[in-house]
């Protein structure tokens, strides 16, 4: 049964030390799930998570491609972020093969799966954007616990 965590108020900064913290817990085929509005900082995020695995390079945002993928040696741990806003539903995420591939995936609108998502997805709702203070709230499935949260921000 997952459990629900309180909500933390962090900046970008301590976003990203979190999603660094997050990416040395990171493991293949684990799923993170990033929920909020448009600006919440998903791909802010994502890009903080895959930065701290090792990746040196440009993370674009994954709107247009749908699916960026990341491999060792150039990362940790073999790594997908998938943005999904583009797509209408479930069955239109079926050629992208996600449940295919033992990578982490790292999905931003997930609830476009529905139903589809993995049941141990790590959940991550986060509101607020631009500059200011974002709140983070999590539910964390069994496949988690230990692992998060890997700290709390300062």
């Amino acid at each position: 049964m997952p459990a629900n965590a309180e909500m933390i108020d962090a900046s970008e900064a301590e976003m990203a030390a979190l999603a660094s913290s997050c990416a040395r817990q990171l493991r293949p085929g684990d799923v993170i799930a990033l929920h909020g509005d448009l600006g919440a900082g998903k791909t802010t995020f994502a890009r903080a998570l895959i930065a701290a695995l090792g990746w040196r390079g440009e993370v674009p945002s994954p709107t247009f491609t749908l699916v960026q993928s990341y491999e060792p040696p150039d990362v940790r741990v073999p790594v997908w972020h998938i943005d999904l806003y583009r797509i209408e539903g479930p069955d239109d995420a079926d050629a992208l093969g996600l449940f295919e591939t033992d990578a982490a995936l790292v999905i931003e609108w997930p609830e476009r799966l529905g139903a589809r998502l993995p049941h141990d997805a790590l959940h991550l709702h986060l509101s607020g954007s631009g500059d200011a203070i974002r709140r983070l709230t999590w539910t964390v499935p069994e496949a988690w616990e230990g692992r998060w949260p890997p700290h709390s921000p300062t």
